[in-house]
Order: structure tokens, then C-alpha cells, then sequence
């Protein structure tokens, strides 16, 4: 069965460019939906204009921000407070999840103890999200490149957190890129660990560009390998074009679909 893909809307958007034709584009190349970050005033807009090109919106932004996240208590209530909002909105707009994140490693604060102030953070939020169908997924992001400092940068971090809380609706957001940089070993980690995989984004590396042969990741593989799982999510482009946007976001989707595995 084909994977679902989408992609990271701004990555494939000409400056000051309207989103209309984008839209109309990617939906013409087989994308089933778009996804977007942080909301702004636009973004009702913006969600009905995915619409109208037949597109759903596949991710958003559940709160803010990468670096001050669940790992530390005094967040939390502000996280609780934005993650419930958006939770509604996503539930109205049919928006199947929400990226989380861990937040900055703390000074003087175990991995151990960062893990707990996580699931403490989930566990208050999972029932709601459960209530209203809208996974929360964890990002994990590399610290080594993009990111220094943050603390979700391996699976083993978000998958423990996953595992204690326990929820159907917490999840991981598997960024192939970012675990290929922290990580490696994509294809094993993602099949021991699809359970908690909610959500995924691709980009080649180094570089975050095309996936093409100037990168180190095999996605034909890894995506019939994802199939293969009996994963059901979304698989999101989040990758930046060196050259022509439109060309990368094509050529991405069929590298990733059924048809552009070669046997």
C-alpha cells in the first residue's frame, strides 16, 4: 500500500509567492496533504486554501518551542494551556497530529529526570488527546548539527517516554534526517520502534537538500521498509532545494512511492 506523503509547505514556497499554485501543484503530483509549523495569523487562510486544492493538512505545531519544552516543569502549565487550544483546532480542522518537543537539555539535570518531567507533562494532556483523536508527537531532532542542546535526540529518549505514558495518542515525529546524523542504523530502528512512530519527515544528509546521490540516505529502501511495517501515518518532506522546488518536491514523491522502489 502506498505511503501517505505530505510536505513542509514553506521548504517548496518561492518568496512572497502565493500558496495557491503550490497547492494546486502538489496535489496534481499525488501529495495527499501539506503541513505547517508554528500557527500565525494567516493560518486559517492558509488551511482553507490546502483545502481547496483537495489537500488535508497532515501536522502543525502544538506549542511553543523547540528549546523550552516538556523537560522542564515550569513549562508545563504554558505547554498544557497551548497544546489544549491547539487540540480543538485540530480536532475541528482535522488535522491528525501535533508535533511536541522535549526541549533544551537543563544544566545539572539528569536524562533520567528529563524523561520523568516529560511523561509528567504528557500525562496530563494524553486523556484530552485521546478524547478528541489528535496524536501528539515528540520530535526528535539531532543536537549535533541543527540543533545543539536539545534534548529528544535519540529514540531511545522518545520511545521511553512513549512507553511510560503509555497513550495511544503519544507518538514519536521520526525525522530520518536528524536520526541519520544522531543515529544511523534507520531501517532496524524504525521497524523495532514503529509503535511509537506517529509521524515522519525525510531531508537528505548532509545538508537537509534533494534526495538525490549527493546524500548518504537510501529512501526507496527505507520507505518500502516503512511500508513494509504496516505504517499508516504520514511520511512529511521537510527537505530545503538546492535547485528548481517544484522538480525536488516531485522527484521526492516518487522516490517514496510504491511505483519508485526498484526490486
Amino acid at each position: 500500500m502506498p505511503l501517505k506523503q505530505s510536505f513542509c509547505y514553506p521548504c517548496f514556497l518561492e518568496k512572497d509567492a502565493p500558496v495557491a499554485p503550490l497547492f494546486a501543484k502538489a496535489r496534481n503530483i499525488g501529495f495527499d496533504a501539506m503541513e505547517l509549523w508554528f500557527r500565525d495569523d494567516t493560518f486559517e487562510e492558509l488551511v482553507q486554501s490546502a483545502h481547496n486544492a483537495g489537500l488535508k493538512v497532515a501536522s502543525m505545531c502544538g506549542h511553543r518551542s523547540i528549546a523550552s519544552g516538556m523537560n522542564n516543569p515550569a513549562e508545563h502549565d504554558r505547554i498544557i494551556a497551548e497544546l489544549r487550544e491547539s487540540i480543538d483546532i485540530a480536532a475541528r480542522l482535522n488535522i491528525p497530529g501535533l508535533i511536541t518537543f522535549s526541549g533544551n537539555r537543563i544544566e545539572g539535570m539528569s536524562e533520567e529526570q528529563a524523561i520523568a518531567n516529560c511523561v509528567a507533562c504528557l500525562e496530563r494532556i494524553a486523556p484530552y488527546a485521546e478524547e478528541k483523536g489528535i496524536n501528539l508527537n515528540m520530535e526528535l531532532l539531532n543536537s549535533k548539527v541543527n540543533h545543539p542542546g536539545y534534548q529528544a535526540d535519540s529514540t531511545r529518549f522518545g520511545a521511553e517516554i512513549c512507553r511510560r505514558v503509555n497513550s495511544p495518542r503519544v507518538k514519536l515525529l521520526y525525522d530520518i534526517y536528524h536520526m541519520q546524523i544522531m543515529e544511523g542504523d534507520v531501517i532496524r530502528t524504525i521497524q523495532e520502534n514503529i509503535q511509537w512512530i506517529g509521524h515522519f519527515h525525510t531531508a537528505g544528509n548532509p545538508g537537509r537538500n534533494e534526495m538525490d546521490d549527493q546524500q548518504e540516505l537510501n529512501y526507496r529502501g527505507i520507505c518500502h521498509a516503512i511500508r513494509q511495517t504496516g505504517y499508516d501515518g504520514y511520511l512529511a518532506h521537510e527537505l530545503i532545494p538546492r535547485g528548481d522546488k517544484i522538480q525536488a518536491l516531485e522527484a521526492a514523491y516518487n522516490i517514496c512511492s510504491e511505483d519508485g522502489f526498484v526490486r
